[in-house]
């Protein structure tokens, strides 16, 4: 893995709010860049566009683009009174709406001719979409419910050679919840992924 810096970066990525380490963020870029040949890259919650960021980058220089699906009213975690609720992001209706600080981040990052924003929720959007995808990364809600449908309604369309990355992957309970690392497990299980790299809590794995 070729090491990048911040400076490599079009903005400054520390002031984007979310939750993805530099190391994460590297591997999505070089993973969106190799497999943009295969489709797009379909990111399943993107939150304020800090992962967007990497993705696009990684799309950009292989001649790809990002499908960005969010409702951006924030998942079960982030909602008012729970552990993840930021105030800022607060909509004035009891809710919260992410989507006006995703598309300054894109724009600030000049990635507006490669990500495309689908402001709906994931079951919604597998609906009308039929392509095979170079790469999908699962970051939505993280209850079991949530993760389970992600990963069913999106793994199948992953292309052959094609990536499927799922953040959040905490194999010891002690340091995270389980959903995403039940569904890391599913897709090993599955036949038709095989596992290439754990990077923090981001899990790697290509299409068979």
């Amino acid at each position: 893995m070729v090491e990048m810096r911040s400076s490599d970066l079009p903005i400054d990525i520390e002031t984007v709010k979310g939750f993805l380490a530099p190391e994460e963020g590297q591997a999505l870029r070089e993973h969106a860049q190799a497999s943009a040949d295969l489709g797009p890259a379909l990111e399943i919650g993107s939150y304020c566009g800090k992962s967007t960021v990497y993705l696009g980058l990684g799309a950009r220089d292989g001649g790809g683009q990002v499908l960005a699906v969010d409702h951006h009213r924030g998942s079960e975690e982030n909602q008012p009174g729970q552990m993840f609720h930021d105030p800022d992001l607060a909509d004035g209706h009891g809710g919260i709406d992410t989507l006006p600080l995703f598309r300054k981040t894109i724009r600030d990052a000049g990635l507006e001719d490669v990500v495309i924003p689908v402001a709906t929720s994931a079951a919604h959007f597998a609906r009308v979409w039929q392509q095979p995808l170079g790469m999908v990364f699962i970051d939505g809600g993280h209850t079991l419910e949530a993760a389970l449908t992600d990963y069913r309604l999106f793994a199948p369309k992953v292309a052959p050679g094609g990536i499927l990355a799922i953040h959040d992957v905490h194999p010891d309970p002690e340091t995270g919840g389980r959903p995403p690392y039940e569904v890391y497990e599913l897709a090993l299980a599955s036949g038709l992924f095989r596992g290439l790299a754990l990077i923090e809590t981001l899990a790697i794995l290509r299409r068979i």
